[in-house]
């Protein structure tokens, strides 16, 4: 099929992530306040959305503080840039199993609750963007899986909905994507979905160009969509994102590398995606726009 590029492409700023990278990098941000001035350096430098975890202020590990989420949100929100709030809601669902011949009881760095729970900090900071991880998955760890039920999913996009912020689905393989359809099917999700491609994250949609067209072309024409890829990878995928038909992510959740041997901050790995989609010819968009696009609802946090 021919290339359809996106010639009004939006970055996202995958900020600092859950992982753990907080050891790797000076760079990675810890407290609220390092994560929201790292975000606003990358609106300042062109992202449009800005993708958001709360960590620990003093190890770095990663939280579901509400009371981290609403600092790092209200710094944010009272800066002298504007920019798209996307938090995350991906936490939440960690099943790390006792072993494979005793995988019960649970072992440490198991983070199972209720959607009520997972949903807090959203219904406290109302973002405009939340994330719905569309389905359960083996990650790279042994007895790590990434918890996603459909009973949970619908729990949670029935909220997202209900609270008028923008679900973001996550999308690590091709049935996400399905199970993504039948949400909207469902009347739990609104027609004009909003998606992130994952590419690359073991052990889902490996990193090829013929996999990652595959997941394009299982995205409906009428929905938004975005992509990443890891590593070395990530800005090769904001090309192929552009000229695929969709908008891309950076930042440090995904790569801590502007270079071999070059570590990276979240406004340069911003600046060199901009440098690359407007040298394809297109042009990077900003927050207003992406409102209009998206149909984004800008609101005031609960206090």
């Amino acid at each position: 099929m021919p290339l359809s590029m996106n010639r009004e492409v939006f970055i996202t700023c995958a900020v600092t992530g859950s992982g753990g990278t907080q050891d790797r990098s000076p760079h990675v941000p810890r407290s609220p306040q390092q994560i929201a001035d790292s975000a606003i350096a990358a609106a300042k430098a062109g992202a449009a959305v800005v993708h958001c975890h709360v960590r620990d202020p003093e190890t770095g590990v990663p939280s579901r503080d509400p009371k981290l989420y609403r600092e790092l949100t209200d710094r944010i929100r009272n800066a002298d840039v504007d920019v798209v709030l996307n938090l995350t809601a991906g936490m939440g669902g960690d099943m790390v199993f006792g072993g494979t011949e005793n995988p019960l009881p649970v072992a440490d760095g198991t983070d199972m609750v209720g959607a009520t729970e997972r949903m807090q900090h959203i219904v406290e900071c109302l973002p405009e963007i939340c994330t719905l991880d569309c389905g359960t998955m083996n990650f790279a760890e042994a007895d790590y899986v990434m918890t996603n039920t459909p009973g949970m999913l619908t729990a949670m996009g029935t909220m997202m909905t209900e609270l008028g912020v923008k679900p973001e689905v996550e999308a690590f393989d091709t049935g996400h994507l399905w199970y993504a359809k039948q949400l909207v099917k469902d009347g739990v999700l609104e027609a004009d979905a909003l998606v992130q491609l994952c590419m690359g994250v073991p052990w889902g949609a490996p990193n090829d160009l013929n996999t990652f067209m595959a997941m394009v072309n299982n995205v409906p024409s009428d929905w938004n969509w975005s992509a990443f890829s890891l590593g070395r990878d990530q800005m090769a995928y904001v090309a192929a994102s552009v000229l695929a038909g969709g908008n891309v992510r950076v930042g440090l959740e995904d790569n801590l590398m502007l270079d071999r041997g070059v570590l990276a901050e979240n406004w340069q790995l911003v600046e060199r995606a901009r440098e690359i989609i407007e040298r394809l010819g297109a042009r990077v968009i900003g927050p207003g726009e992406v409102r209009e696009k998206l149909r984004l609802t800008k609101q005031a946090p609960r206090r």
